[in-house]
C-alpha cells in the first residue's frame, strides 16, 4: 500500500493465515530507506482453512480487525495494501522461452528481452493464472548463465523463467474480500516467495538455500539457487494438522491439544522426559487429563517428520537436494517449534537455521519473529515494485479485481 505523507510512502503488507491474520507496516523514507513502524493481527477464528478463505463474514471481520490494530500501533491510515496468495492450488514449475534477433545490427535490446520472456509463459489452462514469471538466466547463441543480455550481439536470445500459478477464482477470492472493505491491493504476491525477501542473502541465494515456511494450515517452501528462484510449492500440511494428531492420538479436545503443544511441545524426541506426565485441570463437560509428555513429542514428531520427508522428496526428485550448500531456513510460526532445526538438520542432512528478518530498522519484536516473515516480506515486495515502477493495476492483478 502506497500512501504519501511528504516524500514517505508507506507500504502495508496483510498475510491471511489459518490461524492468524497479520498486517506490517513499513515506510519508505525520502533516502529510500525501509522502516518498519509496526504490526497488527487478530486470530483467524475459523474463518481461513489451509491458507483460504472459508467463512467471508468472519474473514472481514478479522481483517478488519488486524487492520485496525496496525493502524493504530503505526499511527497511520490504511488505505491499499500488497496481499499474499497461498493454498495448495498454487504451483511452481520452470520454463523456456526464446526469440530470434531480427534487427539489422543483431544487438540484443529491452524489446529482445521483453519479447523471449513474454516466450517463456507457460500454456496453462482456462482456469488458470500466472502470479510470476520469475526470470533465471539467459541464454545468448547457445552460451548460458549469461546474467544480462543487454548490447550483446547475437542471433538468437533464450532464457529460463520460473512460473508460480494458481486458480484464478481462488486466487481473486482474497482480493474481492480486502477490496469489500474499501482496502485497495496494489499487488499479490505468492507467500513463499516473498519470505525469502524478507529472509534470505543474496550470499545464501546464490550458495543454494531451501526456506520453507511452516504455517498453521500450510508449507510453503522455496528454493534459490545461483541467485534466482529454482523451485517452489505448498504442503496442505501445517501446525494445525500437528495439534489435530495430539488431539487423536491423546484423546483431547483441540484446544488442550494446542496448549500442549506450545507449553510441552517438541519437534524430537527427549529421552530426558519420556516418563513426565502432565496433568490438565478439569474444562467445563471435560474429565482431567494425565498426558505422558513423551507419547506427545512422539505425535509431534513423526508429523514433522513426515512434513519434512515430503519436502526433501520433492526436492530430491527435481536433483536439488545435494545443491543446498547455504542450508535450510525455517520461518512460520511453527518455526518455533522447540528442536525443530534439530529434526531438519537430520532430514536435509545440511545447516539449519531459523529465519528472521534481515532489516535493521524497525521494532526487534517486529523483525525477530519468524511468524510475521511473509507479511515482512510483502511490504518488501512492494518496496521493490515501487523502486521498479511497475503498473500494477495491469496483468494479473487487473483482471483478478476485475478491472
Amino acid at each position: 500500500m502506497i500512501r504519501m505523507f511528504g516524500q514517505s510512502k508507506i507500504i502495508v503488507g496483510l498475510e491471511i493465515g489459518t490461524s492468524k491474520v497479520c498486517a506490517v507496516v513499513g515506510e519508505l523514507d525520502d533516502d529510500g530507506n525501509l522502516n518498519f513502524l509496526g504490526v497488527g493481527k487478530a486470530p483467524s477464528r475459523g474463518s481461513v482453512r489451509k491458507g483460504e478463505i472459508i467463512n467471508t463474514e468472519l474473514a472481514e471481520q478479522v481483517i478488519r480487525e488486524a487492520l485496525a490494530d496496525a493502524e493504530e500501533r503505526a499511527n497511520i491510515e490504511i488505505g491499499s495494501v500488497y496481499l499474499g496468495i497461498t493454498g495448495t492450488h498454487i504451483k511452481g514449475f520452470n520454463n523456456r522461452g526464446a526469440h530470434p534477433i531480427a534487427s539489422v545490427d543483431r544487438e540484443i535490446d529491452e524489446d529482445d528481452i521483453q519479447r523471449v520472456v513474454h516466450n517463456a509463459q507457460p500454456q496453462i489452462t482456462a482456469d488458470q493464472d500466472v502470479l510470476h514469471t520469475i526470470r533465471q538466466h539467459f541464454g545468448v547463441d547457445g552460451q548460458e548463465g549469461v546474467e544480462s543480455p543487454m548490447g550483446r550481439l547475437a542471433s538468437r536470445l533464450e532464457v529460463e523463467v520460473h512460473v508460480v500459478c494458481g486458480q484464478t477464482t481462488r486466487m481473486q477470492n482474497p482480493v474481492r474480500v480486502v477490496k469489500g472493505l474499501g482496502i485497495e491491493v496494489e499487488d499479490v504476491a505468492f507467500n513463499g516467495r516473498v519470505c525469502a525477501l524478507a529472509a534470505v542473502t543474496s550470499h545464501l541465494s546464490e550458495q543454494g538455500v531451501l526456506v520453507i515456511d511452516l504455517g498453521a494450515g500450510t508449507t510453503e517452501y522455496t528454493v534459490y539457487l545461483n541467485g534466482s528462484l529454482r523451485h517452489s510449492g505448498v504442503l496442505g500440511v501445517g501446525g494445525e494438522h500437528v495439534s489435530n494428531d495430539i488431539g487423536v492420538g491423546l484423546k483431547l479436545s483441540h484446544g488442550r491439544a494446542e496448549k500442549l503443544k506450545l507449553e510441552y511441545g517438541s519437534a524430537m524426541i527427549n529421552p530426558n522426559v519420556v516418563g513426565r506426565t502432565v496433568n490438565f485441570s478439569s474444562d467445563v463437560g471435560l474429565d482431567d487429563k494425565t498426558v505422558r509428555v513423551g507419547h506427545l513429542h512422539q505425535i509431534m514428531n513423526a508429523r514433522f517428520d513426515e512434513l519434512f520427508d515430503l519436502v526433501r522428496n520433492r526436492l530430491a526428485k527435481e536433483s536439488l537436494l545435494k545443491q543446498i550448500h547455504g542450508g535450510v531456513l525455517l520461518t512460520g510460526g511453527g518455526a518455533h517449534t522447540p528442536q525443530i532445526d534439530v529434526l531438519a538438520q537430520q532430514i536435509f542432512k545440511t545447516d539449519v537455521i531459523i529465519g528472521r528478518d534481515l532489516s535493521e530498522n524497525g521494532p526487534n519484536n517486529i523483525l525477530d519473529q519468524p511468524e510475521y516473515t511473509a507479511a515482512i516480506g510483502l511490504v518488501k515486495y512492494g518496496e521493490q515494485q515501487i523502486n521498479q515502477r511497475k503498473k500494477t493495476s495491469r496483468g494479473l492483478l487487473g483482471w483478478l479485481v476485475g478491472r
